[in-house]
């Protein structure tokens, strides 16, 4: 059994955004959205790399990530701990490709085209992410109402 439960493999398939932690050579931290999240297997999660040259940049440095995933109206997710390795061809790469391509729950064939290069990130730690938001007696239900409430309020389709 692999680290990565179904769960976590839901929440990564629905949300399809994540953000990426990276360390900058001069050891600061870099962190970017992702609109390319996919899960690989039990045990790795894949992004493209569409426009990311900070990300791609401190991985040749340093191969070390953490990706956070969380649903935006339940407050709730997982970071996941890793070290990532880029492809930019081979068999491997164009099987990931294929989650991009395919025609499968989660395609994006629209950006298939945009990607430059896939990080491979093995998970090597998971663990949950849980708003403060909760504090005794919210329940999810009246979390999801409220951030829902928020967003609509905003005014945009």
């Amino acid at each position: 059994m692999g680290i990565l439960t179904e769960d976590m493999k839901r929440l990564v398939l629905e949300q399809r955004l994540a953000y990426i932690a990276t360390v900058c050579p001069d050891g600061t931290p870099n962190l970017s959205p992702k609109g390319t999240i996919r899960v690989w297997d039990d045990d790795h999660l894949v992004f493209g790399d569409i426009c990311s040259p900070g990300t791609m940049e401190n991985l040749r440095h340093n191969t070390g990530v953490e990706i956070n995933v969380v649903d935006v109206f339940l407050r709730k997710g997982y970071r996941f701990k890793g070290t990532a390795r880029v492809l930019s061809d081979g068999p491997q790469y164009q099987e990931i490709m294929n989650l991009y391509t395919g025609n499968g729950n989660g395609s994006q064939r629209g950006v298939a085209n945009l990607i430059r290069a896939i990080v491979l990130v093995e998970v090597t730690r998971a663990l949950p992410l849980v708003s403060p938001g909760y504090a005794p007696g919210v329940t999810e239900e009246q979390m999801v109402t409220q951030w829902q409430g928020h967003y609509l309020s905003l005014g945009r389709p």
